[in-house]
């Protein structure tokens, strides 16, 4: 088989270190304290952690979609204010998103590379890897994969097609991205059942007219079909319902069948680049276990927020890098009052997300109860009612990204 080839080109799996446990989430409270925590939210380098996560995880997770950067050499910036025009990117509150810019080609194909290898590692027998791309590295990403996985445990490339402005005029519109398929194995999880779809109504139609459409042969129409590999889903638009404001964010629709055709409820699906968190969202709501990564806070504090709508317990665990970074203080800005089981927060800053633990221990944080600033309209309710203990602790996230801690 050809091999891709490129300057300094060595696999070198990083030493793994412990992934901390920050906090334990039990959105609205469900499932505190007792309940198993089976999901996991790590921030951290997506290299440290899946070369951590080997230890307990090397050939037992069922699915891993990746989205990683497509090496188009842009940063990208998340919207951060509420209430703004849409049509006046102009007049957007944003901060920093994510970066997807490199030296060279070399250097962009040697962090797929050695991504790509882990993520084979931390498959199980039956798992199947969906890597997401567009032109700029997808044929690339090809070679690497037929190297890692066998050229023969090629599934399928699907095209995800779908609409919007463009700013080309010297060639055709470019509105599709690539997604790889490879399986670990020959005995792979693939449930066409979960994925059918209704037949067009011209083929219905055809059959029901003609005794010699499909030369005799009479597909099993209410059953519908098992899509085609190019598939239409609208993108996240700046009015569309599932939008978060966080760059590059995947429809809903499309991880539900990525998710329902390759793995069973109670299966552990993996997104080591959540960004928003599309892959954990979708896996929660149909039952599968989760672990899910990202080295940016707005990714990680994105997913969060989608989570505690969505999900049972989880964790946040951090690296060691992550959890430098991350630590906050009190601060004046932000005060806390409580009265009647009721605790009222107290800032001119902009408050984006704060959480109560009840019965603070010093070291996990155990989140009881949360307030989250909706994506649209609304303001973030500054009252949380709930007990509390001898000690609690509350914390708190400013629209900027600052954390501030208080104790109650």
């Amino acid at each position: 088989m050809p091999e891709l080839i490129w300057q300094g080109k060595q696999l070198a799996t990083p030493e793994p270190e412990s992934l901390v446990t920050d906090s334990i989430i039990y959105p609205g409270g469900n499932g505190y304290p007792t309940a198993k925590v089976e999901n996991r939210l790590i921030w951290g380098d997506n290299l440290t952690v899946m070369s951590s996560l080997l230890s307990d995880c090397e050939g037992k997770i069922n699915l891993i979609y990746a989205d990683p950067p497509f090496f188009t050499n842009k940063k990208f910036q998340t919207r951060i204010g509420r209430g703004e025009d849409s049509r006046k990117p102009q007049d957007w509150k944003l901060a920093e998103g994510y970066h997807d810019s490199w030296k060279n080609l070399d250097s962009y194909l040697d962090f797929l590379y050695q991504r790509l290898f882990l993520m084979h590692r931390l498959l199980a027998p039956k798992g199947t890897l969906y890597l997401h791309l567009d032109w700029h590295a997808d044929s690339y990403a090809r070679l690497l994969l037929d190297e890692i996985f066998g050229a023969g445990q090629f599934l399928n490339e699907i095209i995800w097609t779908y609409h919007g402005p463009s700013p080309i005029k010297r060639a055709f519109n470019r509105k599709h991205d690539t997604i790889l398929s490879y399986v670990k194995g020959g005995d792979y999880t693939f449930n066409a059942d979960a994925v059918r779809e209704p037949y067009n109504q011209n083929t219905v139609n055809t059959f029901r007219l003609s005794r010699k459409a499909g030369f005799g042969k009479v597909p099993n129409l209410a059953r519908g079909k098992v899509p085609e590999d190019w598939w239409y889903f609208p993108v996240v638009a700046r009015l569309h319902n599932e939008r978060t404001g966080y760059p590059t964010q995947k429809p809903e629709a499309l991880l539900e069948r990525v998710i329902l055709a390759s793995s069973n409820p109670g299966d552990i699906v993996a997104d080591f680049f959540c960004g928003s968190g599309t892959t954990s969202v979708v896996a929660a709501r149909h039952g599968r276990k989760f672990i899910t990564c990202d080295e940016s806070f707005r990714a990680v504090h994105a997913a969060r927020k989608r989570l505690i709508a969505i999900a049972g317990p989880f964790s946040l665990d951090k690296t060691n890098q992550a959890k430098r970074q991350s630590e906050g203080s009190a601060t004046s800005e932000v005060k806390v009052k409580l009265q009647n089981d009721t605790l009222r927060l107290e800032t001119r800053s902009n408050v984006d997300y704060w959480e109560v633990d009840p019965n603070w221990s010093g070291s996990v944080f155990k989140s009881v109860k949360q307030a989250v600033l909706p994506n649209r309209g609304a303001e973030i309710s500054k009252e949380i009612k709930i007990k509390l203990g001898r000690k609690a602790c509350v914390r708190v996230v400013s629209v900027t990204g600052k954390l501030i801690q208080l104790n109650v």
